[in-house]
């Protein structure tokens, strides 16, 4: 397996298919069944994040997710927010996410952040190339 790719429209709905597939492709890949419930969460965590940020600025774009297992198993969520919105506390890495003491604005903006630091060790959130849009990126080892 190459890659697979999911776009759906930005309605909750369908964040539920996406962690089915996403746990799906990831059993397929060779990912430690003891991981798979990690999986899940951080990908419906990611997912409904985009969909947020979609529903918030009325964004019709699909949300994108990219599932890899080259090497490792990647899952790539892509919103099409405005990046400011979209990257929040992205700044942080995972233990200063895990570790800071949030205030409301930050907790609305970088909870879906500090909850996925704590499910992926291999987290990446970015802007996405063109400048719309931000990129969250996860990994979890395989093994074959």
């Amino acid at each position: 397996m190459a890659t697979v790719r999911l776009s759906f429209s930005p309605a909750p709905v369908h964040v539920r298919t996406a962690r089915l597939v996403g746990v799906a492709v990831a059993r397929r890949a060779g990912v430690r069944e003891d991981l798979l419930d990690e999986v899940r969460l951080a990908i419906g965590e990611a997912c409904t994040r985009a969909v947020a940020l979609h529903r918030q600025y009325d964004i019709p774009d699909p949300v994108l997710v990219e599932m890899s297992d080259r090497g490792a198993y990647a899952v790539r969520v892509v919103d099409r927010a405005p990046i400011e919105a979209g990257l929040g506390l992205a700044a942080l890495d995972a233990d200063q996410l895990a570790n800071e003491s949030l205030t409301d604005e930050a907790l609305t903006t970088g909870v879906g952040f500090a909850l996925l630091a704590g499910f992926v060790e291999d987290l990446q959130v970015r802007p996405v190339d063109e400048g719309i849009g931000t990129e969250v990126r996860m990994v979890w080892p395989v093994g074959r």
